[in-house]
């Protein structure tokens, strides 16, 4: 079920109470699979696939990164602002004497989408950024070849495991 407003839909995603009981929850809009998050009383949309090399995001850890809430990649640990979708690494000038390490930004690489309450429903608008984001390539046709070969690499390597 989707609405128009000023000229964006917004998709239904659930039920408010279902959706803060799953905690996470995958649902696909438009071909575009979204990762819905409800972490200390908010709610976050994101796109599903990592902008790194397309790993779902899905059971990665939820941790506060220089007071900014991030999901981190399960694959490649990469750290993801929930809010913005920054892409977010720790790194030390090679050229301070004492290297102390800090939080940088590498901008914005996750498309983000704007989630509205209404009552006991939970809605979804997607993102319209006009330039391209990072994690938008895994939504192309090479993109979700590439992707097929990362889900397909992850369940070999859990078959050789058990």
């Amino acid at each position: 079920m989707s609405t128009e407003e000023n000229g964006q839909f917004e998709h239904f995603m659930g039920r408010k109470a279902d959706l803060v009981e799953a905690k996470r929850s995958v649902r696909t809009v438009d071909g575009r699979e979204i990762l819905i998050v409800h972490h200390q009383a908010t709610f976050y949309a994101i796109d599903l696939h990592c902008y790194h090399a397309g790993s779902s995001l899905e059971n990665g850890d939820i941790e506060d990164i220089n007071n900014k809430l991030c999901i981190i990649c399960p694959k490649h640990k990469y750290k993801i602002t929930l809010e913005e979708g920054e892409g977010l690494y720790k790194a030390a000038n090679p050229q301070e004497e004492v290297r102390t390490f800090r939080w940088y930004s590498k901008g914005i690489k996750q498309r983000v989408h704007k989630v509205t309450e209404r009552g006991e429903d939970v809605f979804v608008t997607l993102s319209t950024t006009p330039h391209c984001i990072d994690s938008d390539y895994y939504y192309t046709t090479q993109g979700r070849i590439d992707r097929a070969k990362v889900d397909e690499d992850t369940m070999d390597f859990m078959d050789e495991s058990e």
